[in-house]
């Protein structure tokens, strides 16, 4: 069996879902959906696939079994209700809904009528991340006490990036990739022991001709296991992106840019010459890692359509991978993104929006308990 795929919006995103559904041996691609009749046709030209300038009109006309949406956020939600209205699988990009709200309505939605909806966390699925979760599962750190996901570099509020419609967001093009760092630390440390246990603060640092809210923001939560989590975000500088997991026997920095794990598992404080094998290991692990990504590419250069070897190096298809083997086995329990996180995910963005908010003497949104999540 093969799931029969669609993908609405033709934006910059859109292009990583139509190569990697074109490639998986699971799916067969069979439409591309967008507003823009050029860009449909283009889009359908390239994938040799059936264009269409409505999502409604597609859902009614194709027997879909997946659907993708890669459309402004602000967008999300009317059109996942369609796919769900006609029982058809979503996987939405992120952020998945533009508030917390949404996410709330969308949630029920699709759990009133037993449709399986997910959400892009890509990031969760990068060789390094992989990695080092592999060694948490493993016990290799021993007990985790903390974790800190530091993600500057970001873009700033009035970056393009994206379409003009990022620009009416809150944070702008900035709030359009903080899911990305806020999964990665809830995947990596774990859930918040409930929504008293989050706190939040935002900066605005820049000036800008429109009227945005912030441009940086950290987070900070305990899990039910006493986990302390924060998490840095910050526009506008150089890039820096980093996990550290503190595990009682070795603590991990998971450097998402090199894609390479660096352990820490000696006590280097102890003296001048164990301070010193800290480099040498920090050095040690580095250049392992980087000689793995070399083979790496290698690997992906001979691998042409190899989907078992592409979908290792490409966190964007190892998702759609996992997906789409639990759709096929009819097993919603096994995607490989629970809507649990992002369920904290949206959560946890609306907090910092309501930071952002309350710091420049605006009503903060209101948040309710999402049922069942």
């Amino acid at each position: 069996m093969t799931l029969r795929t669609a993908v609405v919006g033709g934006g910059t995103v859109s292009g990583v879902h139509l190569d990697g559904l074109s490639l998986n041996p699971r799916t067969d691609l069979v439409a591309i959906c967008d507003t823009d009749e050029e860009r449909a046709r283009e889009l359908a030209a390239e994938y040799g696939i059936a264009p269409f300038f409505d999502a409604e009109a597609m859902l009614a006309e194709l027997d879909l079994d997946w659907l993708h949406i890669c459309t402004p956020v602000q967008t999300h939600l009317p059109i996942a209700k369609l796919a769900i209205d006609a029982g058809v699988p979503v996987q939405i990009e992120k952020p998945i809904t533009e508030t917390y709200a949404e996410f709330q309505e969308l949630a029920d939605y699709a759990r009133e009528h037993g449709v399986t909806v997910s959400e892009k966390h890509n990031h969760n699925f990068d060789p390094a991340v992989r990695a080092a979760m592999a060694k948490r599962r493993d016990g290799e750190l021993g007990d985790v006490r903390g974790v800190d996901v530091i993600y500057t570099g970001s873009s700033r509020p009035d970056d393009p990036n994206r379409g003009p419609w990022n620009l009416e967001l809150a944070g702008g093009e900035f709030e359009e990739g903080i899911p990305h760092p806020v999964y990665l630390t809830l995947r990596t440390g774990g859930y918040p022991r409930s929504e008293d246990a989050v706190t939040a603060t935002t900066a605005l640092y820049d000036e800008y001709d429109r009227d945005f809210s912030y441009d940086g923001a950290q987070l900070q939560y305990v899990t039910d296991d006493d986990v302390l989590c924060t998490t840095k975000i910050l526009g506008g500088t150089r890039p820096v992106r980093q996990i550290l997991i503190h595990g009682e026997e070795c603590s991990l920095t998971v450097d998402l840019l090199s894609q390479t794990v660096i352990e820490h598992d000696r006590d280097y404080k102890r003296s001048a010459a164990t301070r010193a094998l800290n480099n040498v290991d920090e050095a040690f692990d580095r250049l392992t890692g980087t000689v793995a990504n070399v083979r790496s590419v290698a690997r992906r250069a001979r691998a042409e359509d190899d989907w078992d070897t592409v979908r290792l190096l490409n966190a964007h298809y190892y998702q759609n991978d996992a997906e789409s083997r639990a759709l096929e086995a009819g097993d919603p329990g096994a995607m490989p993104v629970p809507l649990s996180e992002s369920r904290w995910t949206s959560y946890l963005m609306e907090v910092i929006r309501d930071s952002a908010a309350e710091s420049q003497g605006q009503p903060a949104g209101q948040r309710l308990e999402a049922d069942g999540e």
